[in-house]
């Protein structure tokens, strides 16, 4: 069985630690809600396992990732995800220029370089693959035609990483806070897409979120409490309904 294995990584930023010793293992098909006051070190868990370079594994611990066995952290950020990792960004960028359809089929053809039978005979093929797949994610197809991200508001981006999540069929899938600044109905269409992947792919997701709200329709399999750069305590559903009452001072460090 592919797996996402976190061990022991510790990770600092301009020299200051930030992670400080995690250990996660993530199965296909599983969802893993991380949770934590702020400064916690959750965007910071989401962007190393990214490749982001401002993000230094620190050198005096046995830090490693791997998917399926395969070492993660040697990678540069297109090798991982083309080795079937995927981050949405909290806030993604817009691109002014680069038609949503194309930068879509570009990162496709990347994704699937080294499975040729992945990959779509014509540009017409893709373009539908990808019209049908907005249609069952509630994605605009007008947006397909518009720049990256460009005039979106917060929900059409955030339902637009979902569709990036699935056109490139990721193995895992990391969520940073990617319910921030969305109304009900957009959390709700945001985590119905979510489940769709999982079901479709097997993916497995780290969702990394403040509050109970995307939670309640994602139905995580498992809940982690990060404070300080670690995991302090691991669970269920109970975690997230503690927090939403008595917040995080109240569990026990």
């Amino acid at each position: 069985m592919t797996e996402l294995v976190i061990h022991n990584l510790k990770v600092s930023v301009d020299g200051k630690p930030i992670l400080r010793g995690i250990d996660l293992t993530v199965k296909p098909g599983e969802v893993h809600a991380i949770m934590g006051p702020n400064g916690s070190g959750k965007s910071t868990l989401a962007y190393t396992l990214a490749g982001h370079p401002s993000y230094e594994v620190m050198p005096d611990g046995d830090s490693r990732v791997t998917l399926g066995g395969v070492p993660v952290l040697e990678m540069s950020p297109d090798e991982r995800a083309q080795a079937g990792l995927f981050l949405a960004f909290q806030y993604p960028m817009e691109i002014p220029g680069v038609r949503v359809q194309n930068f879509l089929r570009q990162a496709h053809q990347a994704r699937f370089a080294n499975q040729p039978d992945k990959l779509f005979a014509s540009a017409l093929k893709f373009r539908q693959h990808v019209e049908k797949l907005a249609e069952e994610l509630q994605v605009n197809p007008a947006l397909l035609k518009r720049g990256l991200n460009e005039g979106f508001s917060g929900g059409e981006k955030k339902r637009l990483e979902i569709l990036q999540m699935a056109v490139l069929e990721p193995q895992f899938a990391v969520l940073d806070e990617t319910d921030s600044g969305l109304d009900v109905d957009a959390i709700r269409a945001v985590a119905s897409g979510v489940k769709k992947i999982v079901k479709k792919y097997q993916t497995g997701v780290i969702v990394i979120t403040h509050y109970q709200r995307i939670l309640k329709y994602l139905k995580p399999s498992h809940v982690h409490i990060l404070k300080e750069g670690v995991i302090t305590q691991s669970g269920g559903n109970e975690l997230v309904e503690h927090i939403e009452e008595k917040g995080y001072q109240t569990l026990a460090a």
